[in-house]
């Protein structure tokens, strides 16, 4: 095979699954299929070069903006001709920018989907964030500003959706409410524009990130505070505008309610073992069987973002809650009274010391364990944990249960079965306390040094 036929074949892999389905062909304002766009450039693509990269030739715009509460042109308006109104002036506004750009197709999501058709909408969904960082340029208008000082109150910073169209394309450009550019570079995610500082500020992106953001389900934490602001006019979408952040794909199920597809975006997350997406504080999601499930975004806002370096745990959501095996050390506490209320605890140790750490405890009645998430065994050894003395865990309670009686003694009568004396005491489910994850320091040991621990510490508990 050639290679000139290879390119060929990459281009079309490329169109056909790595684009939107329709495109706006700026020349006419006509929608066109992906296998329209596959034959305009199929001319253009180079027969002997060594490396190809398709995007290069299938180039559009994407529009990134605040949905107008009504006037916003749809797919059979556009389809049929009859588009007018605001929403349609601004999207016209918007192929002129393109037009500028040199682009002769772009996208919109306003008009391009077809939402009559469940598999279109649902595959549109899944695909969006991957089409916007195919885009070679997001134009972003802010109907609410006119200068750069503006930018701050504009309800553009505050939608769901919005994140992933700042953060998935490559080159972004932002214009005002008449249509002229705010700044006079050529990509406002990169410096030294006058922008990128401002994006920082409100939005809590660091500028690398900005810059170069990569999908995947890893810094939890960081990454749910960024959106913790964010609203969306359907509920189910807080979580959708989310999947393709954290690099996971869920089912299109409009109805379910928001907290339902909140929690299925957890699970499908959890997945990936990254031990940050425990690290939330407050109150549980309402899970058939779990604990361990965030409310919202906003669960994870005041918790301290953990810079540990850590593998991945094993997570597995059963019938019987999140399966996940911990590093379990054991805690003493006493109880420290604070504004008013009863059940205050500091930890101690006798291993580590979670530093100021506070929840509300029973000390008497149940017990304590902190869960290290950053373990690892020693040359693949199921013998020997080892911990850093700089350590992340979760607080996991339980309640002592009541001693029995009559412990039950061994049998010998039952053939073919080794009986055993039973407990004296029966102990409840382990509990997470929903203070995200804590520092642990390990006294009396060097800042990069590990230590070894029996592998006996090792549990897999049900949250």
């Amino acid at each position: 095979m050639s290679r000139g036929k290879s390119n060929h074949d990459k281009f079309d892999r490329y169109v056909m699954n790595e684009i939107p389905i329709r495109l706006i062909r700026l020349s006419d304002m006509k929608f066109v299929e992906r296998n329209h766009v596959r034959q305009h450039f199929r001319s253009s693509i180079p027969q002997g070069t060594e490396t190809y990269l398709p995007e290069q030739h299938a180039k559009y715009a994407v529009l990134s903006h605040r949905w107008l509460d009504d006037g916003e042109p749809t797919y059979e308006e556009m389809k049929t001709g009859t588009a007018t109104g605001p929403g349609y002036e601004k999207l016209k506004s918007f192929c002129e920018k393109a037009r500028e750009y040199e682009m002769e197709f772009a996208w919109a999501d306003t008009c391009c989907i077809d939402k009559s058709s469940s598999s279109e909408l649902d595959e549109s969904i899944r695909s969006m964030f991957r089409w916007y960082k195919n885009s070679a340029i997001c134009i972003i208008h802010l109907a609410q500003s006119e200068i750069i000082e503006d930018m701050m109150g504009d309800e553009w910073y505050e939608r769901g959706w919005t994140l992933q169209e700042l953060l998935a394309p490559n080159t972004i450009k932002f214009f005002n409410m008449h249509w002229r550019s705010m700044t006079c570079h050529h990509n406002d995610k990169e410096s030294p524009s006058p922008i990128l500082e401002i994006l920082t500020r409100e939005t809590g992106i660091p500028c690398d990130v900005l810059e170069c953001f990569t999908a995947s389900p890893t810094s939890v934490d960081q990454r749910m505070a960024w959106a913790a602001r964010r609203k969306t006019t359907r509920a189910e979408d807080l979580a959708y505008s989310l999947m393709g952040i954290f690099d996971v794909s869920l089912r299109i199920a409009y109805g379910e309610g928001g907290d339902r597809t909140f929690c299925r975006l957890i699970e499908a997350i959890m997945q990936a073992g990254d031990p940050s997406v425990l690290n939330w504080k407050g109150e549980p999601a309402g899970h058939r069987s779990s604990r361990a499930i965030p409310l919202s975004p906003e669960s994870f806002l005041g918790s301290q973002h953990l810079e540990h370096k850590h593998g991945q745990l094993e997570m597995a959501m059963t019938s019987l809650g999140l399966r996940v095996s911990l590093v379990m050390l054991p805690l003493t506490c006493h109880v420290k009274y604070k504004d008013g209320y009863d059940g205050f605890t500091v930890f101690n140790r006798p291993l580590v010391l979670p530093i100021d750490t506070h929840i509300r405890c029973d000390p008497w009645c149940s017990e304590y364990v902190l869960g290290i998430v950053n373990y690892s065994l020693l040359g693949g050894s199921n013998d020997v944990l080892a911990l850093r003395c700089k350590s992340a865990g979760v607080i996991l309670s339980r309640v002592r249960g009541s001693r029995i009686s009559k412990p039950r003694p061994a049998r010998n009568d039952i053939v073919g079965l080794r009986c055993v004396r039973g407990p004296e005491k029966e102990f409840g489910r382990w509990t997470l306390e929903n203070v995200g994850l804590v520092y642990v320091d390990f006294p009396n040991t060097a800042w990069e040094s590990i230590v070894c621990i029996d592998h006996e510490y090792l549990q897999t508990v049900y949250l």
